[in-house]
């Protein structure tokens, strides 16, 4: 039996699963850069993180 064009095409292709469907929506949804900046001068750069004993 010989393949027609429109299931080689399908052949390369394989389900997404929910979490990339949930990421790929989440990337689209949440901007991200403005989030970013927002918790960045809250979060430690240097040094080590927590009190040291």
């Amino acid at each position: 039996m010989q393949l027609t064009f429109g299931d080689a095409e399908g052949l390369g292709k394989r389900k997404q699963t929910r979490r990339e469907i949930f990421l790929a929506e989440m990337e689209q949804v949440v901007p991200w850069q403005h989030l970013l900046g927002l918790i960045e001068p809250h979060y430690p750069v240097s040094g080590r993180p927590g009190q040291q004993p």
